[in-house]
């Protein structure tokens, strides 16, 4: 099964893998490491989920900007392999970035948007380590940037 036909069961369309916006690379490979830079919470359309968690944004507005954040990191995994769901062996961590207030706390459930959907899409591959931090801003005033590094199986 594809990345994009399991997203479609959970509902989700695949977006495009964008390109860099600055001096950098999408996705950088390692034998069986692969590194996704990050992806910020601008939808297929164009809209951006901006602001800032705690100020214009609840948890539930979060979680959703990660979400799409992490629609965007698998678009970039899918451009770096041949897009199967099974030649991932393992997401082994993901960064969550979380613009917010200086009193927010409640990053982890922001970035619950981001995981749960990795674990819909992988399995028990999609289990994670995590870093849920929060930032005082974020490229072009998005809400939510996620980066990872994931196992892949033999080259793909």
């Amino acid at each position: 099964m594809t990345i994009a036909e399991r997203l479609r069961e959970l509902g989700h369309d695949l977006p495009a893998a964008s390109k860099p916006v600055a001096s950098y690379v999408s996705t950088r490979r390692a034998g069986e490491l692969l590194v996704v830079s990050g992806q910020v919470s601008i939808a297929a359309d164009g809209s951006a989920h901006a602001g800032r968690l705690g100020a214009e944004l609840d948890v539930a507005a979060g979680r959703r900007a990660a979400e799409i954040a992490t629609l965007n990191l698998l678009a970039q995994i899918a451009a770096a392999t041949t897009g199967q769901v099974e030649n991932v062996a393992a997401v082994l961590r993901l960064g969550v970035f979380v613009a917010a207030t200086p009193d927010f706390t409640e990053q982890p459930q922001v970035a619950n948007g981001a995981s749960d959907l990795l674990v819909a899409v992988f399995g028990e591959a999609g289990r994670h380590a995590r870093a849920a931090v929060g930032v005082a801003s974020l490229p072009r005033g998005v809400a939510v940037e996620v980066d990872a590094l994931l196992a892949l199986r033999s080259r793909s």
